[in-house]
């Protein structure tokens, strides 16, 4: 996830049976068996949306290339879809079944509201999910609905504690702090001893949720249909995020992009510590803080009263259209894409976080970032496996930005944060 979680778009009015999305893609025997029992006699053609930023695309590129090369009678169209358009976009075609794509590069967060909706293949006993168990358990867990395997995991990101080595040792600090107790008064030290803040928080609630899980909450309780984002643990973690604000260890949050003043904040050099994910260390890089990639360290997150710290999980996966009349091809597209191999090589070209254990090979973990992330996601914890998790976040924003701009106490803010969930998303969901 980059900068957070993504906007979803569009209201989940509409619920579409499975087989208003092309009946499984049996058209012409092509059922998807084949890519299991001969996988060299699949042909057809493949159209994949990439959400991918435009300079990934060359990578992807060589990828098809190399699969097209394995695979000589399938043809992949690569077509690159921007992110931000990409989740309504797929809706409106599938709905209406006409130019939807055959595999779609989705956001962790929108897998369920597709699945919701019918419009993704289930994988389960499929040759698109090669070698299950080999996959991070958190990721997979991603690429979930109501039981079924709708995704194959592509690539993960998680939140972990960046900080600067050089203020930490002229402050005389050796350790990354291991809860938000110490992550506190390690902040108020450095700010005595070498006058640089302790940190700035991004005002976004995705960057909320270490301080809710540290504390035992959560935003759901998806089996009990309950929203808990007010309960007792997540107010006292949004109260730990609040009183950094309050003592003066956090600059105030931005009044326009949180995340970018955050982030150039710390890269600069004026901040010790932020909460942030692997996408932003290449940007890390480039601020004079860090002109010695040695300079940055990476630890997990810290710990609430609980004694566990944890991040949520981000990324994304590949899904089949459930529409696709090129299923086999479909299948052993994804395949490849998931592949160690592949993944392998995405880590090293351009320092994406792989989603199997197998590809946290000697060379990738050379990479002290990919090591550090690799060590964060094993707390890590994927967020609630609900149609239309973003549309949560976009309203989590506006009240979380309000409690620490003082605007509310975090009870209140929460309270009417859960009382707008249950008004006009998630209805069939009890408050408390």
């Amino acid at each position: 996830m980059r900068r957070g979680i993504a906007t979803a778009v569009g209201a989940l009015t509409l619920a579409v049976a499975a087989t208003g999305c092309g009946g499984g893609g049996d058209a012409g025997g092509n059922d998807g068996s084949k890519a299991a029992s001969d996988p060299g006699a699949v042909s057809g053609a493949v159209t994949w949306w990439d959400t991918s930023n435009e300079a990934e695309g060359p990578a992807y590129e060589k990828l098809v290339a190399d699969f097209e090369k394995k695979y000589p009678k399938i043809d992949v169209k690569r077509v690159p879809v921007s992110f931000d358009a990409a989740e309504q976009k797929f809706k409106t075609a599938a709905q209406s079944g006409k130019g939807a794509p055959d595999v779609l590069r989705t956001d962790v967060g929108w897998t369920a509201g597709f699945a919701n909706l019918g419009y993704l293949q289930p994988l389960d006993g499929t040759a698109a999910l090669d070698n299950a168990d080999d996959f991070l358990p958190g990721p997979m867990s991603t690429a979930k609905f109501k039981g079924r395997t709708v995704g194959v995991p592509q690539v993960t990101d998680t939140l972990a504690l960046l900080y600067n080595k050089a203020v930490f040792e002229k402050a005389g600090i050796s350790e990354p702090p291991s809860t938000w107790e110490e992550f506190t008064e390690t902040a108020k030290t450095i700010k005595e001893r070498t006058g640089v803040a302790g940190t700035q928080l991004n005002p976004e609630g995705y960057f909320s949720l270490p301080f809710v899980y540290g504390e035992g909450g959560d935003m759901l309780d998806v089996p009990g249909k309950r929203i808990t984002v007010n309960s007792p643990e997540a107010v006292k973690g949004v109260e730990t995020a609040l009183e950094m604000v309050k003592s003066g260890v956090s600059l105030k949050p931005a009044t326009t992009d949180g995340y970018v003043a955050m982030q150039t904040a710390f890269k600069d050099g004026k901040v010790a510590m932020v909460v942030n994910g692997p996408w932003s260390t290449a940007d890390d890089y480039t601020g004079k803080a860090f002109k010695d990639k040695a300079n940055l360290g990476i630890a997990p997150i810290p710990a609430g009263s609980t004694g566990k710290g944890a991040a949520p999980i981000g990324g994304h996966n590949y899904a089949v259209y459930r529409g696709s009349k090129n299923l086999d091809a479909s299948y052993l597209f994804v395949r490849f894409m998931t592949s160690k191999a592949s993944q392998e090589y995405t880590a090293e070209e351009l320092g994406t976080l792989p989603t199997r254990t197998s590809a946290y090979t000697a060379e990738v973990t050379a990479d002290p970032v990919k090591k550090a992330f690799q060590d964060a996601l094993a707390t890590s914890r994927a967020r609630p496996a609900v149609p239309g998790v973003g549309d949560l976040f976009v309203t989590f924003d506006q009240h979380y930005v309000r409690i620490l701009r003082g605007q509310a106490t975090p009870k209140a803010g929460l309270d009417a944060l859960a009382e707008e969930w249950q008004a006009k998303l998630i209805k069939d969901y009890e408050v408390g």
